[in-house]
């Protein structure tokens, strides 16, 4: 206890004296300030009494015997001086008494003056020009004094109440850490039942274990509460992980059946297909044809990893999605003549994005659609836009999705149908990526489907507005 005063003390002091600093600062330059404008004040008075002094005659000059001493005109301010102010002196002078005389502080003051020196006159002796500056002094120091009382008091009330404040402030600090002491010296606390659970769970949860739970015994609802975040917590890095093994697995999986299809047309090659130009021009064909589905599967793997990493770079420009939709169906008619394809884009309709991960993405859904429609199907795609979307429609007329696969189709590696994916090739990453990429665009997606009916596959991008140009401007460019 006497320790967590004396340490609350010791900041408080810092903070005071650090504060206390600060208003000091603060008065001394305002004080400055106060004292450079009253300067500059009497400075400009000072001067224009010497030039009517000049001028009009109307201030007595008085003559002096006595050698001007002080600080010289600049030569630059000749130009806004009388003639015969061009080469005075400005001295401050005490006057009004004897040498030896004893005058009071008030009287000293009093006795203060601005002199200006003036050019010998014909006789050769010098003339001088008082201004009383005593008696702005005497206005002066009063009001100095009355305000350096003021931030004097201040500054003496500011110490107790910025003390206070501190510690108020600082009050839940010293709280916590006196709490803290507390548990820690209290052996009853640290036996409760609730703790012992918390901590003896917490400390044999490992990677293998990560669908244990906590429970506490206790009823008290601040360890309750732990225990509910730390079990939800635990729920979702146990939904990582889980992930992460079946996407390793899978991975493996997809891996090992090209690798395993390629070892083995090595090995026949290397027995007896040496001299058989049949079974070597198989070998090649199938050895070509699983490195180049290798390749694809490495490359969206890739892909998928740059996405989660956050790599992946997005250019965005102006999309014309109707545009994209027919240029994907025309790349698509030209490789595969077994199905029809129908195209409803005549109304433009643009978004903000990637054109190229965009195309991507259509890309994706035209060839899933194309794999599992049956020879002489239908594939139809049109753009259209609803509310604040602009939409990309991808329907078929193929064998339609069961309704339990419909929310899965999307994650990694998924296949409803094993068979039916060995004919029809790919890694189930295809929808992976499409799914990634309208994400990353702030869009939606939407499956409609049904079995041996077909399916419609619904993408929604932000809308861009694209401006219109006027006739007149074009009809003017046209006569350009």
């Amino acid at each position: 206890m006497s320790e967590n005063r004396k340490l609350n003390s010791s900041i408080v002091f810092r903070l005071n004296t650090w504060h206390l600093s600060r208003v000091f600062l603060s008065f001394f330059w305002i004080n400055l300030l106060i004292i450079v404008i009253f300067l500059g004040i009497f400075l400009v008075r000072a001067e224009t009494y010497a030039i009517e002094a000049v001028q009009t005659a109307g201030i007595e000059e008085k003559p002096s015997e006595e050698v001007p001493q002080g600080v010289a005109l600049p030569k630059i301010l000749h130009f806004f001086y009388p003639e015969k102010l061009h080469y005075s002196r400005r001295q401050v002078v005490l006057d009004g008494f004897s040498p030896g005389q004893e005058l009071s502080l008030w009287e000293q003051l009093v006795g203060i003056k601005y002199r200006v020196w003036l050019q010998p006159a014909e006789n050769n002796s010098f003339a001088y020009i008082d201004y009383p500056l005593g008696e702005i002094v005497l206005f002066f120091f009063p009001m100095m004094v009355v305000i350096l009382a003021f931030e004097f008091l201040f500054l003496l009330g500011s110490i107790g109440k910025g003390a206070r404040a501190m510690r108020r402030a600082l009050q839940p600090i010293a709280e916590l850490t006196q709490s803290a002491r507390y548990i820690h010296t209290r052996k009853d606390i640290l036996a409760d039942a609730g703790l012992r659970d918390l901590t003896g769970t917490i400390d044999n949860i490992d990677a293998a274990g990560l669908d244990t739970r906590v429970t506490v015994s206790s009823e008290q609802s601040e360890l309750k509460e732990l225990a509910a975040a730390i079990n939800g917590l635990l729920e979702r890095v146990h939904n990582a992980y889980r992930s992460q093994i079946r996407f390793v697995s899978d991975a493996s999986h997809e891996l090992r059946t090209p690798i395993a299809v390629i070892q083995g047309y090595a090995n026949l090659l290397d027995r007896w297909g040496k001299h058989d130009p049949e079974a070597l021009q198989e070998s090649i064909d199938a050895i070509k044809s699983e490195a180049e589905n290798m390749k694809g599967l490495v490359e969206q793997l890739l892909f998928l990893a740059r996405g989660d990493t956050d790599s992946l770079q997005l250019n965005l420009e102006q999309v014309n999605l109707s545009e994209l939709a027919a240029e994907v169906v025309r790349e698509a008619t030209m490789i595969d003549p077994q199905h029809e394809f129908k195209t409803y884009t005549d109304h433009e309709f643009y978004t903000i994005g990637d054109l190229q991960l965009i195309k991507q993405a259509v890309r994706i859904l035209v060839d899933n659609s194309i794999k599992y429609t049956p020879s002489g199907g239908t594939i139809t795609v049109k753009t259209g836009s609803t509310g604040d979307y602009a939409q990309v429609i991808v329907q078929d007329t193929g064998i339609g999705i069961n309704p339990e696969d419909v929310p899965l189709v999307f994650e990694r590696f998924y296949r409803s149908d094993d068979s039916r994916a060995r004919k029809t090739g790919g890694a189930g990453l295809g929808l992976a990526i499409a799914r990634w990429i309208i994400d990353r665009h702030q869009g939606h997606v939407e499956i409609l489907s049904r079995q041996d009916l077909g399916t419609r596959v619904t993408v929604s991008f932000p809308k861009f507005e694209k401006e219109q140009v006027k006739p007149d401007l074009e009809e003017g460019e046209k006569d350009d």
